[in-house]
């Protein structure tokens, strides 16, 4: 590379990261706002995060950053990680130029004020609280598809934030097949003897799951050096580079479940972070490749690892040590049973491996609606119900348990929810694939040796960031584009061993 080029490479390394710096300090105003921020902190903190967002993206719009990208673009003297990270950077310059500053700003206003409205309303239990501020969050995602452009659906721009490539086209197909898949797998369900799942809801003390939360974290691979956990009103992780990943999770003393896979889950979306490219930091090669990879990764952690019987003939005799009176009398076959009961439920991060495609379907159908305008925000409720009613047979008793119970909106993360089904038909295809390289796995995983797996992943998928797209990288990993029959199997398997 000539000194030149090396000038011009550096130049951008430098804008690139800057705009980083900027980046991840509001993102941990924004953890310290989930966190522990006091309640009147709120309004001075919508004005700090918009501050930063638009510093951030003046950074990585401004016009030398252009100039930058496309004399680069036309050097042939460098790396393919330096030329992947142009090109990539390029894509990102032209879509982030769509957007003015002062959009920027007020969306992260929104943001702001959605959030704390949203904890409001999950607080006095009443959707009426939230709905002016999600009104205004949903106006503005639909000023954004418009300033993004789409050619078929305004959903499709939105999408692609998320899960670049995604759009209506290619998933109504996806939920089609839930539609068509999932039910008869139900019916075979239920004609099986239902399963017992009382062992999860006795009292188990707040601070002695925390700790065995903690133990589990660490078998994984989570490095506490470089991340920490806390509680939070809806789990989720945050980045501020690889070797600072937080993560948080909830409690509930009379339903363990709630936090042990809210944990898992939230590591393994962490173990990713953490495995990404230090020496790439702000640049798209050091970020992860999609969010649909990135829940693929969350997903195969919490149901194939973390509700599979091989993790718990290790975890159980370790977990009947921080509860032997909850847990006496029961074996680890019946513990094993018991987590993955499956059963029409209210919650979406507490449903079993069936139903939960049931509850992204429903949100996507929402989105879908509210950003063509034939959902009005106010009525959200009311559609939400008649949803649930219709594809699980059961109807939210309160707001809490039904149209506030997901913190996404209130984020303006709209795009985000159809990654979480993509995640899971990426991570069962994905296991399948490294059941194959690591012939031992289960038995690895029974002595509670979960390192093999955890350099699997990093090997084949973490290293890799942004350089390929969600489906270049499941064919590199797998030999395959995404095939959900692979998770088909995966839970016929699962769900006839407990239910035979």
């Amino acid at each position: 590379m000539s000194s030149n080029t090396a000038d011009l490479y550096n130049e951008y390394v430098v804008l690139m990261q800057k705009a980083a710096d900027i980046s991840n300090a509001a993102a941990v105003l924004e953890w310290d706002q989930e966190t522990y921020m006091p309640a009147k902190g709120a309004e001075n903190r919508g004005r700090q995060l918009a501050t930063l967002a638009s510093h951030a993206h003046d950074i990585l719009t401004s016009q030398r950053l252009g100039e930058l990208l496309d004399e680069l673009a036309e050097r042939i003297d460098m790396s393919d990680t330096q030329q992947a990270n142009v090109r990539l950077s390029r894509k990102d310059y032209e879509k982030n130029r769509k957007l003015p500053s002062s959009f920027v700003e007020a969306i992260s206003r929104q943001t702001s004020e959605c959030f704390n409205a949203w904890i409001e309303a999950r607080r006095k239990n009443n959707y009426s609280i939230f709905a002016p501020s999600l009104t205004k969050m949903i106006a503005l995602k639909q000023e954004q598809a418009k300033l993004y452009g789409y050619d078929g659906h305004p959903y499709d721009a939105l999408l692609d934030d998320y899960e670049p490539g995604a759009t209506v086209a290619m998933l109504d197909p996806v939920f089609a097949k839930i539609r068509e898949q999932m039910p008869p797998l139900l019916a075979r369900i239920k004609e099986g003897h239902q399963v017992s799942n009382d062992c999860f809801h006795k009292e188990y003390p707040k601070q002695v799951q925390w700790d065995f939360s903690e133990q589990v974290l660490r078998k994984m691979g989570y490095d506490f050096e470089a991340g920490r956990q806390d509680y939070a009103e809806h789990p989720f992780t945050t980045s501020f580079s690889n070797s600072d990943v937080r993560i948080t999770t909830r409690v509930d003393e009379h339903n363990y479940a709630s936090l042990l896979w809210s944990t898992i889950h939230e590591g393994g979306h962490a173990l990713y972070e953490q495995g990404l490219q230090g020496d790439q930091y702000g640049l798209p090669l050091g970020a992860a490749a999609s969010l649909g990879i990135h829940e693929s990764q969350s997903r195969l952690w919490e149901n194939c690892v973390g509700c599979g019987l091989n993790s718990w003939l290790y975890f159980f005799p370790v977990l009947q040590s921080y509860f032997p009176e909850q847990l006496k009398g029961v074996s680890v076959t019946d513990f094993f049973k018991a987590m993955n009961r499956v059963e029409p439920s209210l919650i979406r991060t507490e449903a079993d491996e069936v139903t939960y495609h049931f509850h992204v379907m429903i949100r996507y159908e929402i989105e879908k609606g509210l950003m063509e305008n034939k959902i009005d925000p106010k009525d959200l409720p009311t559609v939400w119900n008649s949803m649930y009613d219709k594809y699980l047979g059961i109807t939210p008793p309160d707001d809490v348990r039904g149209i506030l119970q997901d913190v996404h909106w209130s984020h303006g993360s709209f795009g985000y929810f159809p990654t979480y089904s993509l995640g899971s038909f990426y991570a069962a295809q994905f296991f399948a694939k490294a059941h194959e390289e690591i012939t031992d796995l289960d038995e690895q995983m029974a002595r509670g040796q979960f390192e093999p797996l955890l350099v699997w992943l990093r090997d084949r998928i973490h290293q890799y960031g942004r350089r390929y797209t969600s489906e270049e990288l499941c064919e590199k990993v797998t030999g395959k584009k995404l095939d959900t029959e692979y998770f088909m199997q995966y839970i016929s398997d699962k769900y006839a061993a407990v239910y035979g």
